[in-house]
């Protein structure tokens, strides 16, 4: 129901008002009732953009912008789910379990490593390979992980020791339409 009809269902009984069409009196209940519903309708966006777990548009971009790189998030919950992670990041969280907690919440496949003497090495387990957009995900990981700590980032590619333990041959490589480098990626 339209602010105007509830206006104009309050006024109804007092009598007093014409409410009809091309009326004063209408015309005003009217107007009165479209500001009432724009008014609504923005405060109903305030509040949805205002919680993370129900932010779209605005209220997402606005916390983005408080840090210093977008998430690598291509979805609303994933971007949800970054933000959330970025946010819980405080001046204890750089033991290996938070710094990942802080990757993993970003969207990114990656796992910290603690090499030891101030050194971390960065593994993609599920990606062959140098990962899609790893610009920006590497921007992203050194923007979590402590500048004091040396970072290494770790590729894994296939190997033919691999191939040949899964008893593969080069023909049968071949046959299945794969080049070395498209083969090495594959797995």
């Amino acid at each position: 129901m339209s602010y105007a009809a509830y206006l104009r269902d309050l006024l109804r009984p007092i009598g007093i008002y014409a409410l009809e069409e091309g009326t004063l009196s209408g015309a005003e209940v009217e107007a009165l009732g479209d500001a009432f519903d724009q008014v609504e309708a923005q405060a109903e966006t305030a509040q949805r953009e205002s919680i993370l777990a129900t932010a779209e548009d605005q209220g997402l971009s606005r916390r983005e912008a408080l840090f210093a790189r977008r998430p690598a998030a291509p979805t609303t919950e994933l971007r949800r789910a970054a933000i959330a992670a970025l946010m819980q990041i405080g001046a204890d969280s750089f033991s290996p379990e938070a710094i990942n907690s802080a990757i993993t919440g970003c969207g990114i496949r990656a796992q910290a490593l603690e090499m030891g003497q101030g050194h971390i090495r960065i593994i993609f387990p599920d990606v062959a390979g140098v990962p899609e957009d790893f610009e920006q995900i590497r921007k992203i990981i050194l923007d979590i992980i402590p500048c004091h700590l040396e970072t290494e980032f770790y590729f894994r590619y296939l190997t033919w020791a691999e191939c040949e333990a899964a008893g593969w041959t080069w023909e049968q490589v071949e046959s299945a339409g794969h080049t070395w480098h498209s083969f090495e990626l594959a797995v």
